[in-house]
């Protein structure tokens, strides 16, 4: 097969690799579609992932695929079916995992991260980490099953309300994938901060309140103290920091984009203590597999129509290498 294998920091190289053994619990998966996610470009540019990349390593832990052949003790699923893959595997024995917050889990391994992904035309898979998809939904909306999932994790650590003022901070893929879920917890309003104006109608056709740019100082301080629920996609001190000042009293603050491991942020415990904040993170998908499938057939989070940018595996080198400077909203990998 061929896949792009990651050799290291900024070192991506298009390469034929052989098939590993297929084992018993294990499915081969011919890749139909691949996400790109911001976690993809960290490990590209150095950074860690969800656990340690040891190269080379074929990335790519959003995919969706066709199972091609079945491991001798798998009975859950046949040759030709269309499947979504949660990366994500557990121990089942370390403190997390047995205490049944297992995205903590101490021995945490991934497709695309620990093991190859779907960054090449085929990969092996543990069954139980498949879901088969119906056919309404498409390989694409398959591969992009896994991020809405990270983002049900997320909503599912807050109390969301329809009193209560929400406010986004980041208006990318992620941010607008929130957004939809906040719409359809029929929440007061939902703001979003983003810099970005092209992305001004499409926040709003999703079904945003209202959305301004974080250089306008006089929108920006309007949310100052007013929102119940905070939502940081976008990993930044300056965003994390007003992510804190734009929460009401009682308010929840939610940390959700991936920032540098060396990045810090200033935080007033007072400001904590008196606002009596709920602040918190929220790592990768433990269980939302499913529930996410759900959602993207019943049309309530639309997926598929994010996608900016649409890629050949052969272009991945020079897409991961110029990623930042190419203005993809959503980028997705098609075999």
């Amino acid at each position: 097969m061929k896949a792009a294998v990651f050799h290291g920091k900024h070192h991506i190289s298009i390469e034929p690799q052989e098939l590993s053994p297929l084992q018993p619990e294990e499915v081969r998966i011919q890749v139909a579609a691949c996400g790109i996610c911001g976690t993809d470009q960290h490990i590209y540019h150095g950074q860690p992932g969800s656990a340690a990349v040891q190269p080379p390593l074929v990335l790519g832990h959003e995919l969706s695929g066709v199972v091609v052949e079945i491991g001798s003790a798998v009975k859950s699923l046949k040759q030709g079916d269309r499947v979504s893959v949660d990366p994500n595997m557990y121990c089942g024995n370390c403190v997390y995992c047995r205490s049944g917050a297992v995205q903590l889990c101490d021995h945490l391994q991934a497709v695309g991260v620990t093991r190859g992904g779907g960054m090449g035309q085929y990969c092996n898979v543990p069954a139980s980490n498949c879901y088969q998809l119906p056919d309404e939904l498409s390989d694409v909306e398959g591969a992009l099953v896994e991020p809405l999932g990270c983002v049900l994790h997320g909503c599912k650590k807050l109390d969301i309300r329809p009193i209560h003022s929400v406010l986004i901070i980041g208006g990318g893929f992620i941010g607008q994938l929130f957004l939809q879920l906040m719409c359809s917890r029929a929440v007061k309003e939902v703001a979003v901060c983003e810099p970005v104006e092209a992305k001004r109608q499409s926040l709003l056709r999703l079904g945003a309140s209202e959305v301004f740019s974080p250089q306008n100082e006089e929108e920006k301080a309007s949310w100052y103290d007013r929102a119940d629920i905070v939502v940081e996609c976008v990993g930044r001190k300056d965003s994390m920091e007003f992510a804190v000042q734009a929460a009401s009293k009682g308010g929840q603050v939610l940390l959700f984009g991936v920032a540098a491991p060396s990045a810090e942020i200033s935080v007033s415990p007072y400001l904590l203590f008196t606002k009596e904040l709920k602040l918190m993170g929220s790592f990768i998908n433990p269980h939302t597999h499913e529930e996410a499938i759900a959602l993207i057939r019943r049309k309530v989070v639309e997926v598929e129509g994010l996608v900016s940018h649409r890629f050949e595996l052969d272009q991945v080198p020079a897409v991961m290498a110029s990623y930042e400077g190419m203005n993809v909203a959503k980028g997705v990998i098609v075999y």
